[in-house]
Formats: C-alpha cells, sequence, structure tokens
C-alpha cells in the first residue's frame, strides 16, 4: 500500500474524540494513516502497538489455551483517553487513539465496520522474503 491512503480510515476518525488512526503491519511499519495524524507520530503509535499486540498474542496463547488476541485496550491516566489495537487482515493491525469521551464499546465496533469495509484483503500485509 503507497499513497495517501488515509480516507480508508474515514469510517473511525469520523467518530467524536477519535485523534489517530494508523494501519500498521506485523512489524510496526505504517501502511496508512489518518490525515490528522502526523508521519511522525504514525511511525511511533506502530511501532509501539505491534510489540503490544505481539505481547497480547503471547499471553492469549499461555493464559487462553491458544486462542489468539482480537484486541488490546489499553486506558491512559492523566489526561486520559484509549488506545485500541485490533486485527486488520493477515499481517496487518488497526490503532486508534482517542479521547476520554469515547465510548469504547462504540469504538470497538467502528473498527470492525472498517476492517469489514475495506475488505482484509485489502489491509492484509504480504509475508516479506528473507
Amino acid at each position: 500500500m503507497t499513497g495517501n491512503h488515509s480516507w480508508m480510515l474515514d469510517e473511525v476518525t469520523g467518530v467524536r474524540g477519535v485523534r489517530h488512526a494508523v494501519v500498521l503491519s506485523a512489524d510496526g511499519l505504517v501502511r496508512a494513516h489518518s490525515s490528522q495524524t502526523s508521519r511522525e507520530e504514525a511511525d511511533r503509535l506502530a511501532a509501539a502497538c505491534a510489540g503490544l499486540k505481539s505481547i497480547g498474542q503471547s499471553l492469549a496463547r499461555q493464559f487462553a489455551d491458544g486462542a489468539t488476541s482480537r484486541q488490546v485496550m489499553v486506558e491512559f491516566d492523566g489526561h486520559g483517553g484509549y488506545l485500541f489495537v485490533r486485527g486488520a487482515g493477515d499481517g496487518s493491525h488497526l490503532a486508534v487513539v482517542t479521547d476520554p469521551v469515547v465510548d469504547p464499546a462504540l469504538i470497538a465496533q467502528q473498527m470492525q465496520a472498517q476492517v469489514l469495509k475495506i475488505g482484509e484483503p485489502n489491509l492484509s500485509t504480504a509475508v516479506r522474503e528473507s
């Protein structure tokens, strides 16, 4: 995926309180980011979220009888807000950062709708050859 693909995140970024949205590869590379998110912020968010998603997968395998992690959520203290990270096709994830005023269930629903609307095949990241 190259070029400006911020339009692919409109379903999520249209929700009141959403600050940033990024589609990232499993290894932390930015595939697309919302127009209100700078490239530097997107790179930092993608790298951190790849690590969080990996930790979630490890915990699911260990403590949920080999299940996979569908979503990781972090609630921020202080000024508040949330971070949501969910799968968005093979090898890709969708990450959303919000203000504290959002309804977490609504954000999760909109993230699911976004992935379904675009289609997991369009968001998937091909396996890289070494």
